[in-house]
């Protein structure tokens, strides 16, 4: 159908947007973390990330649903593993990797959400999506493995790849979130993320850094942390956690040509082989397509949306009928057949 079809892309446009102001901030990242706490840094990161979005306005002029308190465990679960533990993570990793290497490791995010959306949170990936994971995975073994690869320390790779681990985590659980208002979410998780690692960093006597690398981070994280992880937070919504991690994909690349154009790191035949195995296994992702009949058992929740052929219901006083909108709703029974994703609305099982 013309409308779901108008979601995807408009999910893949995001996704793409996403991965790459988020992949070309990690050649900056991994040069910033050479004059700086690795801790303190994540936490001026995501404190930029913070004070951007405090300029987006409330949620009642997006017409979103607002967080309920029954969201707090969950959000708390995404802050501590996205906001905290991975960022950290990948910049203690950074200081063992060149920008190249480092950037091409953070690949490792897009299979390790799509293993857990389907293993954990109920999604599908077809056979061809499974193999473009795999692709992917191969490409990242090489940079940890292969000789010649420039400034790869097998500690800082593995402390990269474990960064994607907890990211992962963060993308499947913000996915369920995403029904709310995702400028919020994330918001949310920024501040909680920086005043965390500031916290923590302050009480091991981290060091305050030069004055143009505070505003560097600031800077960085407003566009890396903040705009970025809003545009993939559109994308979760859109297109689930799987299809999502196969566009963020894509981040890597950005960093590469950051790394090798902008910085003058140089790629060599390991960099080389590593970009070309992850760049087969996203286009395999990106063009993987699912069609086929499928029912929608009965559903009541709120969330923004408009009134296409998921969406046929009645509105009772006091609503806003101004499309998109948001209230409490219930979806009938329904059968039929179109190109989708596993969003919150394709949660079915297959045979």
């Amino acid at each position: 159908m013309d409308g779901s079809r108008s979601t995807t892309r408009k999910g893949v446009g995001f996704g793409l947007l996403a991965a790459f102001s988020f992949g070309a901030s990690a050649p900056f990242a991994q040069r910033l973390v050479a004059h700086a706490d690795a801790q303190l840094l994540a936490g001026l990161l995501y404190l930029g990330a913070g004070l951007v979005l405090i300029l987006a306005g409330p949620a009642r002029r997006r017409h979103e649903a607002h967080l309920q308190r029954s969201d707090v465990p969950t959000l708390a679960a995404v802050v501590l593993a996205g906001g905290v533990i991975a960022p950290v993570l990948l910049l203690v990793g950074l200081e063992r990797v060149s920008g190249v290497t480092g950037s091409l490791t953070l690949n490792m995010e897009a299979p390790l959400t799509a293993l857990l959306a389907v293993w954990v949170f109920g999604e599908h990936l077809s056979r061809r999506a499974w193999l473009a994971g795999m692709v992917i995975v191969a490409g990242a073994a090489i940079l940890g493995l292969a000789p010649g690869t420039s400034n790869t320390d097998i500690a800082g790779v593995a402390l990269i790849v474990f960064a994607c681990v907890g990211w992962a985590i963060d993308n499947n659980l913000t996915q369920r979130l995403t029904v709310r208002d995702p400028i919020v979410i994330v918001r949310i998780k920024a501040f909680g993320a920086a005043a965390t690692n500031i916290f923590i960093a302050m009480a091991r006597d981290a060091g305050l850094p030069a004055g143009w690398v505070v505003a560097a981070a600031l800077a960085l994280g407003a566009v890396a942390y903040g705009v970025s992880v809003v545009f993939d937070a559109y994308a979760l919504r859109l297109l689930g956690a799987a299809r999502e991690a196969a566009l963020f994909a894509t981040a890597p690349f950005a960093g590469v040509i950051v790394a090798v154009v902008v910085l003058g790191e140089g790629l060599n035949a390991g960099s080389v082989a590593a970009l070309t195995l992850m760049a087969c296994g996203t286009l395999m992702l990106l063009t993987d397509r699912h069609e086929h009949e499928h029912h929608h058992a009965a559903l009541a929740h709120e969330h923004r949306h408009t009134h296409d052929e998921h969406h046929r219901h009645d509105h009772t006083e006091g609503v806003d009928v101004g499309e998109p909108h948001s209230h409490w709703h219930d979806h009938e029974p329904l059968a039929h057949r179109h190109d989708h994703v596993s969003d919150i609305h394709h949660r079915h099982p297959h045979a």
